[in-house]
C-alpha cells in the first residue's frame, strides 16, 4: 500500500504493508533511530513518537493509520526552539538521560508543556506514564519540566508570567 503523511514537517510517501509498525518504517525506510525498539508492546516509551499531536508508541501504530496524519520523532523535535527549552530546563535541573529513554522523555515533556504552562506533579505523572526508564529520579525529572516552562514563558514574553 502506498502512504503519505507529514515526517517531521515534510511531506512524504512510502509503500509498504499495512500491518508494517511506523518504529520499522521510521528506522528502516528513513533512517531515523531517535525511536528505539524495546518492550514492543507499547508499554516502555523509549520507541515514543508524537502523532497527530499526543506522544505515542511507534511499535503499536500500523502503517494504515499512518496515512494522512503527521508525525514527530526525536530527530524533527530536536531541530525546534522548544527542544532547547526542555533541554535548558532538564540542564538546569541536573536531569541526565541515559539516551535511551531521551525521545520519550523529550517528546512527553513536549506535550505536557504545550497543554499546561505550569505542570503540577499529577500532570507530569499522568504524561510520563509510559515511560518506563528509571534511569532518572522522577523529582529531578519533573524540576527539570518546572524550569523548562519557565524557560518556554521567558522566550515567549521576555519574562515569567
Amino acid at each position: 500500500m502506498t502512504i503519505r503523511f507529514i515526517l517531521n514537517g515534510d511531506d512524504v510517501e512510502l509503500v509498504t504493508g499495512a500491518e508494517v509498525s511506523l518504529l520499522a518504517i521510521l528506522r528502516e525506510h528513513f533512517h531515523l533511530y531517535g525511536a528505539k525498539c524495546g518492550c514492543m508492546r507499547g508499554s516502555c516509551g523509549v520507541c515514543s513518537v508524537i502523532f497527530n499531536g499526543a506522544v505515542c508508541p511507534s511499535c503499536l501504530i500500523p502503517a494504515f493509520k499512518v496515512r494522512n496524519s503527521e508525525i514527530i520523532t526525536f530527530e524533527g523535535f530536536s531541530q525546534t526552539v522548544e527542544y532547547a527549552d526542555i533541554k535548558g530546563g532538564f540542564t538546569r535541573a541536573g536531569v541526565e538521560l541515559c539516551g535511551y529513554c531521551s525521545a520519550g522523555k523529550y517528546l512527553a515533556a513536549a506535550t505536557l508543556l504545550d497543554r499546561v504552562v505550569r505542570p503540577e506533579k499529577d500532570d507530569f505523572l499522568n504524561a510520563f506514564r509510559g515511560i518506563r526508564c528509571r534511569c532518572t529520579e522522577s523529582e529531578n525529572l519533573y524540576a527539570g519540566i518546572v524550569a523548562a516552562g519557565e524557560l518556554r514563558q521567558q522566550r515567549i514574553y521576555g519574562r515569567i508570567p
